[in-house]
């Protein structure tokens, strides 16, 4: 009789093998160089982080456009993508495994961050409530400009060159980031898409853009190396949607033909803005979708181990537990106490919170 699968399984997505399903989720840790760029406390954070089975980066700008924040990564030019390498070499050289996730802000990011302070684009004009940290401090957003028709595929060829810059880069993968707010789930979802034209409307029309994303990502790094993050009923950054699990039934089911490298779903109720779906998004996804499953949502080692066993999902990403214990792999193997995680380093700021958390035997 064949062991039961654990976290400690080793696990093959894609064309990759893992030696174990404990996923270092992608976080949004702000701290690139100028210009986007990432530099060396960027190269040791990842590193530490190697052990991971596999590790997802921080939402990656595909686009200048694309940008949400005040010191993120891009991926959109040769000097992003060489400081990128010297974090996958590290990472490589550690012997771990990391995929980049490609994430563009759409409406969710301020003029004084976009190349000529350009409005942010959208699916429809339609603000985001609330305000948005930026160089000049906290500032409400603005409302977007709508993008035309005959722009859109532009923006799918911003991903596309993305793409092909993960691959000088050395990633092993790309993640596309279509949830929480972002760019896709803005087309997805009925609260922020009142289009008329081939992009709004039906269910095929809103998972338009999501899929034309993906097939220029599959068609320049094949599917195995392709995975997409969705966020089924998920409310940060004011989405809504009429009917959130008739949509993302409708865009998981049209996924089972693409072959990814897997769907990474889930809902983290730790997570301070948003309020959780009325239905669980794993075991939705799980029921529809034929393919691999990365699951997210505030798992401890105890409710990790038990949704792999019992088939809830294939792996588990790991959030804030990563971020103050670089070596949670381990801890989890010899149940280790974790260390706590100090949130007023989360977002920005220099090595304190984010490279300076010891591993076991050096605290």
């Amino acid at each position: 009789m064949p062991e039961q699968a654990g976290l400690f399984s080793p696990i093959v997505i894609g064309e990759l093998e893992l030696p174990n399903r404990i996923v270092m989720s992608p976080m949004t840790r702000i701290r690139a160089e100028e210009g986007c760029v990432p530099g060396e406390r960027m190269v040791r954070y990842y590193s530490q982080r190697a052990s991971a089975g596999l590790i997802v980066t921080e939402g990656t700008h595909p686009s200048p456009m694309g940008r949400g924040y005040t010191h993120p990564p891009g991926l959109h030019n040769d000097e992003q993508a060489a400081g990128w390498r010297k974090v996958t070499d590290a990472v490589h050289k550690a012997g771990g495994r990391i995929f980049v996730q490609l994430m563009h802000a759409g409406r969710v990011t301020h003029s004084s961050l976009l190349p000529d302070h350009a409005l942010p684009v959208a699916p429809s004009a339609i603000p985001v409530f609330g305000e948005i940290h930026t160089f000049d401090g906290k500032l409400p957003f603005e409302t977007p400009r709508a993008l035309e028709t005959e722009e859109i595929p532009g923006i799918v060829d911003e991903y596309r060159r993305a793409a092909e810059l993960s691959i000088a880069a050395g990633f092993d993968g790309v993640e596309l980031h279509a949830a929480t707010g972002y760019l896709p789930n803005q087309f997805q979802v009925t609260g922020s898409n009142q289009r008329s034209d081939g992009y709004g409307g039906s269910l095929d029309g809103r998972t338009r853009f999501t899929l034309e994303v993906l097939e220029a990502l599959c068609g320049v790094r094949g599917a195995k190396q392709v995975g997409l993050k969705i966020a089924p009923g998920y409310t940060v950054n004011d989405m809504y949607d009429e009917d959130p699990a008739g949509t993302y039934t409708y865009l998981a089911q049209r996924l089972n033909s693409f072959g990814l490298a897997y769907l990474h779903t889930g809902y983290d109720s730790g997570y301070a803005r948003g309020t959780a779906p009325s239905f669980n998004p794993i075991d939705l996804i799980r029921s529809v979708y034929t393919g691999t499953l990365l699951a997210v949502g505030g798992f401890t080692k105890a409710s990790g181990e038990a949704a792999i066993a019992s088939g809830r999902t294939d792996f588990i990403a790991y959030g804030r537990p990563f971020i103050s214990n670089p070596d949670l792999v381990e801890r989890f193997r010899v149940d280790a106490p974790l260390s706590p995680w100090d949130v007023r380093t989360f977002y920005g700021g220099d090595d304190h919170g984010y490279t300076d958390y010891p591993a076991l035997g050096a605290e």
